[in-house]
């Protein structure tokens, strides 16, 4: 079992800044990937960015740029730093942690709310 506890989610202005945190604990060593993902109203949950054990990344086209996800391996820990928001960004940011036996656990969302 792998638990994860998200923080920093809040309301800022377009072109603002904001960085999330994921702390997970648990079965740490049993996690293939670490990602945030995002669910805006009436729209479908979307992968937004994700890092693999082995430090491969990848972002969605739509956040390349102005987002990374740096990792804190000590504090089990990875953020989304999310830099030149825009009121599309406006969404309830899930963390996932995929397992190497494709277990997939979720966070419990962080809402993140980008005024114009």
């Amino acid at each position: 079992q792998v638990r994860l506890v998200e923080s920093g989610g809040g309301l800022v202005q377009a072109g603002g800044s904001l960085r999330l945190s994921c702390a997970a604990s648990g079965s740490i060593a049993t996690i293939n990937v670490m990602g945030w993902h995002r669910q805006a109203p009436g729209k479908q949950r979307e992968v937004v960015a994700t890092m693999t054990s082995t430090g491969t990344i990848n972002y969605a086209d739509s956040v390349k740029c102005r987002f990374t996800i740096p990792g804190d391996n000590a504090k089990h820990t990875v953020y989304l730093q999310m830099n030149s928001l825009k009121p599309e960004d406006t969404a309830v940011y899930y963390c996932n942690a995929l397992t190497f036996s494709r277990n997939s656990y979720w966070g419990q969302g962080t809402q993140v709310t980008v005024s114009s």
